[in-house]
């Protein structure tokens, strides 16, 4: 037996359609990253560009809450850091990025405006519960 006996095996042994075995798992892959980016990235960018309208939006007199879970009034801004006084005599420096949310903003009824927010997005969890437990 010699390797021309063997030639025509060879050539007839390769598929004919290579494109369709490479279609699924393309197609499978670009499902993949297009869920991906719907559920985990622009979720994010989203959350980060908020955070960065908070921190661009603060001024003197707003009470804020730090990523530490500190509360109190900004009463001196620079650059890149955040004065906030948390008691009487009790005064803190803090990076401006180490503020997570606004509690009260400075001004007619801007606190108690996002107040009632707050509480009316955690009412509705509460009824919720309770219509669970009867």
């Amino acid at each position: 037996m010699t390797i021309a006996n063997f030639m025509p095996v060879i050539l007839q042994a390769q598929p004919g359609g290579g494109g369709e075995q490479l279609l699924f798992p393309l197609v499978t892959f670009g499902l993949i990253a297009a869920i991906m980016y719907f559920l985990i990235i622009r979720p994010q960018n989203r959350r980060q560009k908020e955070q960065q309208k908070l921190l661009d939006a603060l001024k003197k007199g707003d009470r804020v809450v730090t990523i530490g879970g500190i509360r109190g009034t900004i009463v001196g801004m620079k650059d890149d850091s955040v004065l906030l006084k948390v008691d009487d005599s009790t005064k803190l420096e803090f990076s401006r990025s180490s503020v997570s949310g606004l509690l009260e903003k400075k001004g007619k009824g801007g606190g108690k405006s996002q107040k009632k927010e707050q509480v009316e997005l955690e009412e509705p969890e509460a009824d919720e519960s309770e219509e669970e437990d009867t």
